[in-house]
Order: structure tokens, then sequence, then C-alpha cells
């Protein structure tokens, strides 16, 4: 048993002072109130502010070679943008993309992400050969078990340009397992762990036809896996949606029986009133992106709409363009205030919850609640940066949202085991080199 006296932390009922959590086989087993009790002999003091490990829902990790390299005239969209993402694709080996996760995966701790959910779509050699030992996830898993975070890896079944069918080619090659029957004869060699759940993807409605989306879907329902899906990330894909099937992506889906709880939808922005009561009503998750999303022109998520219908919300740094789920819970309400011209649509309570606990749901960890039974990960903020300092306990979650950032996560805690203390990788040290050397290996001109 291993213990933590938690100066302030915050709680299912609320900012309490002195906690005394117990830890015992990576569960939290007591959050016990100290009041002016001395802490037992041996606990870890987390001064500052205590809150449930960072739950990062949708990553890219790959993409994280991409950041500023993008930014020019010489993308101007979406579609020009994944030219250049696919250039780097076709460059990646099993050991440059090891080295890449890691440091990665490493940023992410410092953030205080102690889950992230892999949207992994780079499965075979550049040429699409199969790699016989599953070697491009073994580095994301290694990766992640290095960085000391847990792991959804969320295997993507990625099999056509678009609607109008044909293989996938150039870089895009690798992606593809050739037919559904072999991503699942792929997706059930891959092993599971303490710190490794194993999840469905299924690219997005134009990446597969309606077998293969029927394929993945009844996969995960079948082991109870998280299932995830970009949805309606561009009108472009709404559109050519509309004209292959005459539906919806949302429609689409909804009539295929994808939609559900254990179901994630990804960005979500181009939706119709019945897509947002469909995706509700279904009680399917919905991923945003903000950071992404706006780097990538796709526009804002509703997500006050979809909240309120009965849409779970949870976070992710998608493209890794910015790794700081601070910042993308603040700009879920920043960016619908620029399209809806008023404030207050989400309180710093529920911004707070879709960046810990929506995350966890979407990705199958019992975790992002401080309370015994869940999984022992929570992150300590020093509450004296000068992002943070101010007057006591008084909006100190909206001073959180609103002004934190990674260089205020001083303690970093997954299972019970400190990743980071003091604000360094105890395992990985300094992870600015480590991503130096991984970009020059693979950066993109």
């Amino acid at each position: 048993m291993r213990l933590f006296l938690l100066e302030l932390a915050w709680t299912p009922h609320g900012l309490e002072r002195r906690v005394l959590l117990q830890e015992s086989e990576g569960r939290i087993r007591e959050l016990t109130p100290l009041g002016e009790r001395a802490a037992p002999q041996g606990a870890v003091v987390c001064s500052g502010l205590t809150i449930p490990g960072l739950a990062n829902a949708h990553s890219h990790c790959f993409h994280r070679a991409l950041r500023g390299r993008t930014e020019g005239r010489q993308a101007p969209d979406f579609w020009s943008w994944r030219d250049r993402m696919y250039q780097l694709a076709g460059r990646l080996t099993p050991e440059s993309f090891h080295r890449l996760a890691l440091a990665t995966f490493g940023e992410m701790a410092l953030a205080g992400i102690t889950t992230v959910g892999e949207f992994h779509y780079l499965h075979h050699d550049q040429d699409g050969t199969p790699y016989p030992q599953l070697e491009m996830e073994a580095a994301l898993i290694a990766a992640a078990d290095e960085a000391g975070i847990r792991l959804t890896l969320l295997d993507t079944c990625y099999l056509r340009p678009g609607f109008e069918g044909g293989p996938l080619e150039g870089s895009a090659t690798r992606f593809s397992d050739g037919d559904p029957t072999a991503w699942v004869r792929r997706v059930e060699r891959l092993p599971e762990g303490p710190n490794l759940k194993i999840g469905a993807a299924a690219h997005s409605v134009r990446a597969l036809d309606e077998g293969g989306l029927r394929v993945v879907a009844a996969w995960a329902r079948e082991r109870g896996a998280p299932l995830h899906l970009h949805l309606s990330e561009q009108v472009a894909e709404n559109e050519a949606c509309l004209r292959a099937t005459g539906r919806t992506p949302t429609a689409l889906l909804a009539q295929l029986g994808v939609l559900g709880p254990a179901t994630t939808a990804v960005h979500a922005i181009h939706l119709s009133d019945q897509d947002i009561r469909s995706l509700g009503g279904s009680g399917t998750g919905v991923c945003i992106c903000p950071t992404t999303e706006r780097d990538l022109a796709d526009g804002v998520c509703p997500a006050r709409a979809l909240a309120d219908a009965g849409t779970p919300l949870s976070l992710g740094t998608d493209s890794n363009s910015v790794v700081d789920l601070f910042e993308e819970a603040r700009a879920v309400e920043l960016d619908q205030r620029l399209v809806a011209h008023r404030r207050g649509l989400h309180s710093a309570e529920e911004l707070l919850a879709a960046a810990t606990s929506g995350g966890a749901r979407a990705l199958g960890w019992d975790a992002g609640v401080l309370e015994p039974g869940m999984l022992a990960d929570f992150v300590t903020l020093d509450l004296e940066t000068p992002r943070l300092a101010g007057a006591g306990e008084q909006a100190l979650v909206p001073r959180v949202i609103y002004g934190a950032s990674p260089a205020d996560v001083r303690w970093v805690v997954v299972g019970g085991d400190t990743v980071v203390k003091d604000g360094r990788h105890i395992r990985l040290g300094a992870v600015g080199s480590l991503l130096s050397q991984a970009l020059s290996e693979v950066s993109v001109t």
C-alpha cells in the first residue's frame, strides 16, 4: 500500500483539503480527510491541487512531427494538409515510429495525461506488406509502457480512399489490411495488459463500406471494446456521403447500428439537428479536438447542443500540434462563443470532467474520478505559478480551466506509480532531447 497526502483535491464532493489517498494494486482504496491530524509516516506529500489524471481520447502520435511544418500557404486546407501527412506516414519505420511515439507520449505525461487513445492506422510496411510480428503496433505499445501512461490502442480499419471505392495508393497503402476479415485476424493477435486495452476504430464512413462498418462494430460489441470513428469533420465528407448513400454520416451509422454508449464519434462538427438528436439519444460519445479543428479549418463542434441531447463529451489532442488538454478544454467553450455570440455555455467543472472522466469512459478505463475503487491515476498542479496564483480556493476550477498549462504540472501518478516528479519525467529524463532526436529522423520539408 502506498500513501499520498493530497493538500487540496478535486473530488466528487468538490474541493477537499488534506486528503489521505491510500493506493493498493493500482487502485484507490481509501480517501480520508485528515483535518489537522498529521499524515502517516512515509506518505508522499502532493502540494498544490490534485485532480484526476487527464485522458486524451484521440491522438495520432506520429502527426507530432508535423508541428509547425504545415502552417503556410502550401497547405491551405484539410486535403492539402493530408497530403503532407501521407508524406510523413511513408517515411516511418518501426524503429523511428517507436522513438517518435515514446517522445510524444513523454510529452503527454509531462502535460498531465495519464491515459491516451491512439487512433492507429500505420499498420504495415511502406509497400503495404504486413509485418510478421505486428511491429508497428508493438512499437506503440512499448512506447506507452516506457513512458508510463495507459494506452487504449484504437486499431483502425481503413480500406478505401473514398466513397468511389478502389484501393488505397501511395503511402496510404500501409493503412489497409485489404478487407475487414483480415483486419479482424490482425487485431485479434494484439495482447492486452494492466495498462493496455485494445479498442476498435473505423476510420470514417468514407474509408469503409457498409459491410466493413458492420464488421468493425460487431467485433467491438462482441468484446465490449471501445469503438471510435471520425465523423463529419469536413463538409466535403458529408456531401460525398449524401451523394453516395442519400444519408448523412450520422444517419448512415444509425441505420447500421454503429451508434451507442460504447461508440465515440471524433469531431462531429457538421451535424444536422437530427444528427444531434441521434447521437444524444443513442448515448454516443463525442470527442472534441479544438486545436486541431482550428488548425485544419474544420469548424466548431456544437458541443453544448450535443451535451444537452445526452452525448457524453471527451477531449483529444488529435494531430498533437499542441499537447495541452487544458487548452482543449477551454477551447470547447471559447470557440463556441465565437459562433453563438454568448458566454457561459459550459461550466468549468463540465470541461474538467470532459478532460478526465469523460476521456477515461470513452477509452474504457475505471479512471478519471478521485474516489475509492477507481484507478489511482492523478495529477498535481502547482498553485503558485503566475498562471494559477490567486487568492484562496474561490473559483479555483475556473482558474485551472482558463489559466493552466502543462508547465503547471508537478506530479503525475499512474496506478500509484510516480511518473513525473517536480515537473520532470522520472524514466525518460529530458523529453525535449528525445523529441529533437526523433523529429530529426522524420521531419517533413
